[in-house]
């Protein structure tokens, strides 16, 4: 017995992956709403670092991956967020005058990320409500280079890290709308 095809089936000689929504030059107005200029876990996969890899191949992997900020892991929970600003910047140099360490190389991720109880959040029901010059705002206003989206967990669950938003990103996005008008 032939079976007849619901859907029509076709080979092709080459393909590529799509290119990410910033560099497709999505541009966004101030009052535009923020849920468009978050990076969300539910549509785009996290990217995650072990808290005990060395700081130069952490920021390898981020230049790899086009991305400036990782979420930090521990066992599969995250502790903390490392930014490619943080590895550049003074705080290597910091780390290794307060500890016991001497060299650069020994340096890792968790040793100067931003740890979990310091990263500042807002709740999933009010970036639903909230616009895009809003965050920005948020962001300018308490001096951070990202913010996290926490979706309250189900009773008894613990909460969900839903999204994340770039400071640089969302400047860009911005920006690139008054060029472009």
């Amino acid at each position: 017995m032939q079976s007849a095809s619901l859907i029509s089936t076709t080979k092709y000689r080459d393909a590529v992956l799509p290119r990410r929504s910033v560099s497709d030059g999505q541009f966004l107005d101030p009052g535009d709403p923020a849920i468009h200029a978050i990076t969300d876990f539910t549509r785009e996969h996290p990217v995650t670092v072990d808290e005990e890899r060395q700081i130069d191949d952490a920021l390898q992997d981020m230049i790899h991956l086009g991305v400036r900020a990782m979420l930090v892991v521990r066992e599969q929970r995250i502790v903390g967020l490392i930014t490619s600003y943080d590895i550049q910047g003074e705080r290597p140099l910091q780390f290794l005058q307060t500890s016991t360490y001497t060299r650069h190389r020994e340096i890792r991720v968790g040793h100067i990320m931003t740890p979990w109880d310091k990263l500042l959040a807002v709740d999933w029901e009010s970036i639903q409500s909230a616009r895009a010059g809003d965050l920005l705002h948020v962001l300018e206003e308490a001096g951070i280079t990202h913010l996290l989206v926490i979706e309250a967990g189900k009773k008894n669950t613990l909460p969900i890290v839903r999204a994340l938003v770039s400071r640089a990103r969302l400047t860009r996005q911005l920006r690139g709308l008054r060029r472009a008008g």
